[in-house]
Formats: C-alpha cells, structure tokens, sequence
C-alpha cells in the first residue's frame, strides 16, 4: 500500500523491520531489468544465450566477493535470464556483524543507527547497488541501451531445505521459462 511522503506517494519497503541485512545469512537476490525488458540475451532450448550486457552481469556478480573481501561473501546459485537475474549470497560472520558486548559504547552506537534513514554499508543493499551500478557503467562507457528496475527483490534463507529449494529454482529457471 502506498502512503504519502513530503505530498509523494511511496511504496512502503518489503524489508523486514527488525532485521539487519548486514547480518550473517543467506539470501535470495532477484533484480530485474526495467520495464522487463530482455536485455541479457535469450532462451534457447531451455539454455540461456547472453548479450554482451549478460555477460556483463555475469562477469561483475562473480566480481562482488573480491571487491567486498572484508564482507566474508559466498555466492551460492545463480542465474542470469533474458530480463531479469536471480542469486543466493550469503553475508558471512565479519567485523560489521561480529555480536558484541550490548553494555559496550560501539555496540550501542549500532544499535542506535541501525533503523535510521539513509545509505547504509556493509549490508545486502550496498552490495546490490554497487552491483547494479557497476553493470550501469559498462552499459554507459559502452553505449549499450539497458536499466534496471529501481528495487530488488530478497528473501531471508530459513534453513538447508529452503536453500536446497532456492538452488532448484535457480538452475531449473532456464528450462522453466
């Protein structure tokens, strides 16, 4: 449902609100293209054929763990289809989500600033948005005609058999299509 922000109208968030997305866990990412358009390439006979563009993607997502090192990342499945691009991505245990001493000053420093408004690092949202823009600046410097939907999708991994049944999802997008 939509509400009114400064007379705007604005899509409340999907995000869960006791939830910090820094914190050590799996992920299901899904991004898609804007207006769905089939920008990275196409199915054929149940296989996925790139564009230069989805190759792109593919190339910078398997980029995030070494350009994040410090986020302790492990890409689990993932797949680029012709308009949209789905992942599993686990933040592991690192020092932006290390538990700490709740009667520590840092830590009540976090937890004072965990819901505020504003850009947020070291989360499942600044790796999504420095993966978006990356893909955005080839697609730029490159004169290739793309864009990508403004939000993303993500669910929080419950357990092995929610995993198992991501990963399914993931491999068999293709011949599913």
């Amino acid at each position: 449902m939509s509400k009114k922000f400064q007379n705007k109208y604005r899509i409340e968030s999907t995000r869960l609100q006791n939830w910090n997305y820094g914190w050590n866990a799996d992920y299901f990412v899904t991004i898609k293209t804007k207006d769905r358009k089939p920008y990275f390439g196409k199915i054929v006979h149940g296989e996925m054929v790139l564009t230069k563009i989805g190759e792109i993607v593919q190339s910078e997502w398997l980029k995030t763990p070494d350009i994040r090192p410090d986020m302790n990342l492990k890409l689990g499945a993932w797949i680029v289809m012709p308009n949209h691009f789905h992942a599993i991505i686990t933040i592991g245990k690192n020092q932006y989500n290390l538990k700490q001493n709740i009667g520590s000053k840092d830590a009540m420093h976090r937890i004072s600033t965990m819901h505020q408004f504003g850009a947020h690092r070291k989360n499942l949202a600044s790796i999504i948005r420095g993966f978006k823009s990356s893909v955005t600046t080839y697609a730029q410097k490159h004169h290739i005609i793309f864009g990508w939907q403004s939000r993303f999708y993500d669910r929080i991994i419950n357990d092995s058999i929610d995993y198992m049944k991501c990963e399914h999802y993931i491999r068999n997008n293709p011949k599913n299509w």
